[in-house]
Order: C-alpha cells, then structure tokens, then sequence
C-alpha cells in the first residue's frame, strides 16, 4: 500500500460509516444514532484505474492489486474516525479520539448529510432542515483550532528558536506540527503564500497566526466533500450549494453502494465500483427488484455513479496528485523474476523520480541504481526522470548486475 491514510471524518450519524463499508466491505456496527463508531474502524479500500495491460496486449497476473476487465485496483489504508461534534478540539464528545485519528491521514474525506436531515449535533431533524455547509465549516474550524493549539503551546519557545538563536522559521515549524503530519514543505509553503517568510514570529497578530493555520491544515490535509444520501430529493439543491463555496464536491450514496455490492457478493448482480449501471445476473426477489430500481433511477441516471468509488479516486489522483507506476524486471516481456506479467502497480507521489521510486521498491534499488528502462519507448532514463502516469520502468542497479 501507499503508506499514506485517508482519514473518513463527519459529524455522527451522516452515513460515514456505512461510507467506510461501501468502500472496504468490512462489516462495521451501522446504526441510526450519534456515536455508533466509538472506536476507529480501519480497513483497506481500492483506487481504481485503467490499467495498461490492454494498451500493451498482455494478460497480467496482478500480485499487490487487482485487475478486472482491464481496470486496475490498488489498495490505500482507510480510517473511520469517531463522529465529531463542536468543542471537539477540547476534548467534547470524542474529540480527542478523533483527532488522534486524523494526525497521520494525508486527505480527509468529509462525509456530510447532503439532504439536511440531520443537525449538527448528528440528531435527526426534519429532512432539509440543515444546511450541510454549517458542518463543513464546522469541522475545518476544529481542525484549526487543534493546529492552533499545539503551535500556540510553545510560542514563546518558537519566538526564542527563531530570533534568539537564529534557528531558520520553516524548521522550527515544522519540527513543532510534524507530529500531526506536517512537512517542511506545507510549512515553507503557508509561509511563502502569506508573506510571512521574512516576518519575526513576536510580530505575528493573531490573525496572521491564524491564516498561517488556515494554510497549513489545507496544504496538509486537503479535503473532499462526500455529499451523502444524494438519493433524498432535498439533497440537490444542497449539493448545488456546496459547490458554489467549496472546490471539492462529490455527491454520493453510501447505501447504494453497499446495496449494489451485496449484490455482487451474493452473486446476483454484475458491477464494478465506479460504473454507472449493473447487470442482475442471479435470481432475486420483487424487494429486491424495487430497490434496485430505486438505485438505478434516483442514483446512478441521476447523478452518474454512486460516487463512492470518485470520492476516493479524486482523493488520491488529483488531492494528492498522485501517479501509478508498474515496475518490472524485463522490460521486454514486463515480465518480473518469476515471469508474472505487470505484477504490481503502485501509487506514488507525482513528483516522484526514478530513483527515489527504486527506494520505495527495496532500499537496495535505490542505493545501487544505475539507470531505469522505460518499457513503451525502451529508452534508458536517470535518476532525476520524472515518473509519467502509467510508466512501466524497470530499474537497473549495480546489486541486480553483480
């Protein structure tokens, strides 16, 4: 997997864990009431991609992912955090249990109640009665305050790092945040987009603290809005809403994923996560039938797709910008030791060079590294070359010579 955690966030009782399941199918307590997750559920789920098995016109043998039908499917590690409810920065509710969670996730994913139906304490209202947005704003509020909390702790120490013993800024804030996560370069950065490069942190407002904040949280941990239960009608007009103010927006049904692959597990039904139709193949009853009809009408010819599979595609591929890439030993015949065709795929950061992907493969790749092959043109490239999305490299090391 890629080392890096998304983070399934919300207030109580919007369908974040039903979310998680649609997306690991790992069996999870889901029920209509505040805090049914009271400890975080982790599971894995898959990216989803073409893969270049069908533009190369081989049959791979896939041993870290999955390959259906020509579409590649690589597993992230999800986390299901505790519901979180206002003053959770202080420890209200399980406050401190959430943002334990959210320390090591690269991305959240925001799942909001998109039909209203739900207050912001998670407690049912009538439907359309909320306005989603209130809880965007709400948990980003709570994230700044916590990031607000742990640099302000040690200010003063900040202050005497920086302008008494001339350590530099970007290094001392980053020393302070890299327990949640935080790089030196979300720090440089915040900073640089500020004007806060050259500033004295003892001349620092509290406002200018706070935007630097404000930075740091959305440079560190981006997030994607998961409009949820897109399948109640007052949920458009608040779908609509929220992509007037926030940049990320996917509208999803959780239930309808879940239902959908159920389907797939009993055998009854033909669907891939991300399509926009499916096929019943197995017998099933009049119930069923009409729930399935449901789906089709008021979910997917609706809105395209159920949006759980985008919600965590958009996560990684374009959150975090990050590019698959297929090593193998014989670039001829992509091809590894063992002769299995395209084993691996795997999701890496997209400034990622050759080399520094040769040490994601084995320290040893990247220590001993001589050259790479890429396999569509066969030309040999260095170790500054930029990985493309979907390169097929085979990394030549001194070790793999000798």
């Amino acid at each position: 997997m890629t080392g890096y955690i998304v983070g399934i966030v919300g207030k109580p009782n919007v369908g974040k864990s039903t979310f998680f399941s649609a997306l690991t199918m790992k069996t999870v307590p889901i029920a209509n009431y505040p805090f049914t997750t009271i400890q975080p559920n982790r599971g894995v789920g898959y990216v989803r991609v073409s893969c270049v098995c069908k533009e190369f016109g081989v049959k791979d043998e896939p041993t870290n992912s999955a390959c259906i039908n020509g579409n590649r499917f690589i597993p992230v590690e999800l986390v299901d955090c505790a519901g979180l409810v206002p003053g959770a920065w202080m420890g209200k509710g399980l406050g401190n249990m959430f943002l334990d969670e959210i320390r090591r996730a690269k991305v959240l994913i925001h799942v909001v109640d998109a039909s209203g139906s739900t207050d912001e304490e998670g407690r049912p209202c009538a439907t359309g009665a909320h306005d989603p947005g209130i809880d965007v704003q709400f948990l980003e509020e709570e994230i700044d305050r916590w990031l607000m909390s742990i640099v302000k702790k040690d200010w003063s120490k900040i202050v005497k790092l920086t302008e008494v013993d001339k350590k530099p800024l970007i290094e001392v804030l980053s020393d302070r945040l890299s327990g949640v996560s935080v790089s030196k370069i979300d720090v440089s950065n915040a900073l640089s987009s500020l004007g806060l490069m050259e500033t004295k942190p003892s001349e620092w407002r509290d406002e200018q603290l706070m935007e630097f904040i404000r930075e740091i949280r959305a440079k560190s941990k981006p997030m994607l809005i998961a409009a949820n239960k897109v399948d109640i009608p007052s949920a458009e007009a608040y779908v609509k809403k929220l992509r007037e103010s926030k940049p990320y927006v996917v509208p999803c049904s959780a239930e309808a994923e879940l239902a959908l692959k159920r389907g797939v597990e009993k055998n009854v039904l033909s669907y891939l996560p991300g399509d926009g139709d499916f096929q019943v193949i197995g017998e099933i009853t009049e119930a069923q039938r009409k729930a399935l009809k449901w789906i089709k009408d008021n979910v997917l010819e609706k809105w395209g797709s159920t949006g759980v599979q985008q919600a965590l595609n958009f996560s990684f591929l374009k959150l975090l910008g990050m590019k698959v890439v297929y090593p193998v030993v014989d670039p001829d015949k992509l091809t590894d030791h063992q002769g299995r065709v395209l084993p691996e795929a795997h999701l890496i950061p997209g400034d990622a060079t050759a080399r520094q992907f040769a040490y994601l493969i084995h320290t040893e790749l990247g220590e001993h590294f001589i050259y790479a092959v890429e396999a569509r043109s066969r030309k040999r490239v260095g170790e500054d070359y930029v990985l493309k999305d979907g390169d097929v490299i085979s990394i030549i090391s001194a070790r793999k010579r000798g």
